[in-house]
């Protein structure tokens, strides 16, 4: 499981927190459009974060944790895909708390 330590990782917080979905009704999954303008923004700053450490030597990865499939610049899509599941899992934490709380979210006032 060496080589699939990353994406393990990543399967192992998706399944933490996408239960929140169904059972507290966060709707986060069910805005797609809403979860996209959040992630896009994210995802392209540390792309190009990385991919710049990367260029300079800066940041490695080490290929026996890595799927070893590689994008331009080196960047394996491992940590593309983990620009996208950690603010998933972090945003659906954040809108359980906030159901649980019966707090109102911005759009709700």
């Amino acid at each position: 499981m060496g080589h699939l330590g990353y994406l393990a990782v990543l399967v192992g917080c998706l399944v933490a927190a996408l239960w929140l979905e169904p059972v507290l009704k966060v709707n986060v999954l069910r805005r797609p459009r809403r979860l996209l303008l959040t992630l896009l923004p994210v995802a392209i700053v540390f792309v190009l974060w990385d991919l710049g450490a990367i260029a300079a030597g800066h940041w490695r990865f080490d290929p026996a944790q890595i799927t070893g499939i590689l994008l331009p610049g080196g960047l394996p899509i491992d940590e593309v895909l983990f620009f996208v599941v950690v603010p998933v899992c972090a945003i659906l934490g954040f809108e359980a708390v906030r159901a649980v709380l019966r707090k109102p979210a911005g759009d709700e006032q």
